[in-house]
């Protein structure tokens, strides 16, 4: 199968180095010049995996990621976004947004490379994978599938759905953050702020739904999900 990935870059030599490695991979490109042809492609040509930059002509990459979320259609496709800004809050935003990964400029082509394969590959397990229910609290979490509350669906992101898989197995054990970066991002290593940002998210859905459960933060070491 060959996946299509869009790449919404303003800066045409980036963009050309960006396209020529992934079709090199096998992949299939389309590009972007703005946000706004950004969103338009994102929603009508459903790429597999949308490499996005922060800084855009006419709408953001915040913005744009924030827009693919909210349409149905969108809501899947796994997002890594670029950034060649340095503060920390310009990366936790794009998380905030609905992003899946973020890396920074200047980058390492091997690098984002295997993480467009490990995006790329959890996506697809999570579409093929067994429906194996864990249940907690209020909780039921379909493995591959969707979370219920209370037998209401739980709006939650491809990332947030993986992430509660793994905490949701552990059934009240401490789970890492290299685990979860492992089996969620499939970095051995890297970012944990990434990590914190999607169990805050995580934590929020849950509390808003009350759910029955929690995410806690055990400092230092990693989470634990527990009832109540």
């Amino acid at each position: 199968m060959s996946f299509r990935i869009l790449v919404v870059e303003d800066e045409e030599s980036i963009a050309e180095v960006l396209s020529e490695a992934l079709r090199r991979q096998g992949y299939r490109v389309l590009w972007a010049r703005d946000g706004d042809e950004a969103l338009d492609k994102a929603l009508s040509a459903l790429p597999d995996l949308i490499i996005l930059d922060v800084m855009l002509p006419k709408m953001d990459g915040w913005e744009v990621c924030r827009r693919i979320r909210e349409d149905r259609n969108g809501k899947e496709i796994p997002v890594i976004m670029l950034t060649a800004r340095r503060d920390e809050r310009d990366a936790v935003a794009g998380l905030e947004a609905g992003a899946d990964d973020y890396v920074r400029k200047p980058f390492s082509i091997p690098e984002l490379m295997a993480r467009v394969r490990s995006r790329l590959k959890r996506h697809q397990s999570a579409e093929a994978s067994s429906s194996r229910v864990s249940i907690m609290g209020d909780l039921s979490v379909e493995e591959g599938g969707e979370t219920l509350v209370r037998g209401e669906p739980l709006d939650l992101s491809p990332t947030e759905q993986r992430l509660l898989e793994v905490l949701i197995k552990g059934q009240g054990r401490l789970v890492t953050k290299e685990e979860v970066l492992a089996k969620v991002w499939g970095h051995l290593g890297g970012d944990s702020r990434t990590v914190d940002v999607h169990v805050f998210r995580l934590r929020k859905k849950l509390s808003e739904a009350r759910a029955g459960v929690t995410v806690r933060t055990v400092r230092g070491r990693g989470y634990r999900m527990t009832e109540g």
